[in-house]
């Protein structure tokens, strides 16, 4: 059995946003309620968590997950890797991410590599990938270029899933990776354009280029307003993801 359980479906402030007013922040609807986007996939007996943004840390104990197999970084940006100091009582944890992104983490957090280690930091093993197909043990992931405004990241695809977050664009050359898929993620920020993110227009407008059987819209603003409009807006395979929600696939 595969599934996928959504840690955080916010964009980078979360919702509700520090100081904002607007009806999405003030919903007392758990839905509404967004922690930093991340989310765990279990293959094979394996758990898989892709980003560990700054809420990590409840959003384990929230779900009750207290072991990992392997940790995969879409980018390095704080609200998706602003949490691995929080894997230290997990024991050693490997990384995969591209050169870029794993060099931004020593930089960021250089008491936990070299000689002078202190006591109780995190033990992270980094591997280096690109975007070509590698396995965890037997699990294969196969990365997706995207680009993020002018910044490549990536998305993966495990089996029948597609997890694409913080999308502005797509290559053309990446869509044969996402035929046939029982569900893709994909972000939609808010229904206005954005410079580095999906509208909720074009988010819809790839899922429905993509075809998976079904769809759930992450990575969203208190812009996109509340869980429940929005919900009744969508196609009938499309639904906004919300957190802690969990999907066999």
């Amino acid at each position: 059995m595969n599934k996928i359980t959504f840690l955080g479906t916010g964009t980078s402030t979360g919702v509700p946003q520090l100081g904002c007013g607007c009806k999405t922040c003030q919903s007392t609807d758990s839905c509404d309620k967004r922690l930093r986007s991340s989310a765990v996939v279990c293959v094979k007996g394996k758990r898989i968590l892709i980003d560990a943004g700054p809420d990590l840390r409840q959003q384990l104990i929230k779900n009750e997950i207290f072991s990992i197999d392997a940790i995969l970084l879409t980018h390095q940006h704080y609200d998706h890797v602003g949490g691995l100091d929080d894997v230290r009582p997990l024991g050693k944890v490997k990384v995969y991410a591209e050169q870029n992104v794993l060099e931004a983490i020593q930089r960021n957090m250089p008491y936990c590599f070299g000689n002078n280690r202190l006591p109780g930091v995190p033990t992270m093993e980094l591997c280096e990938i690109s975007n070509e197909a590698f396995e965890i043990d037997d699990v294969r992931i196969v990365p997706i270029r995207v680009m993020h405004a002018k910044l490549p990241i990536l998305g993966f695809r495990i089996a029948g899933l597609a997890y694409l977050t913080d999308v502005k664009t797509i290559p053309e050359s990446e869509f044969e990776k996402l035929r046939d898929l029982k569900v893709l993620v994909i972000n939609a920020l808010k229904k206005e354009e954005h410079f580095s993110h999906l509208t909720l227009e074009k988010a819809l407008a790839l899922a429905q280029k993509i075809g998976a059987e079904k769809t759930y819209i992450t990575h969203v603003s208190h812009q996109l307003g509340l869980h429940s409009k929005v919900e009744k807006e969508l196609p009938e395979n499309i639904h906004l993801a919300y957190d802690n929600l969990s999907i066999i696939f």
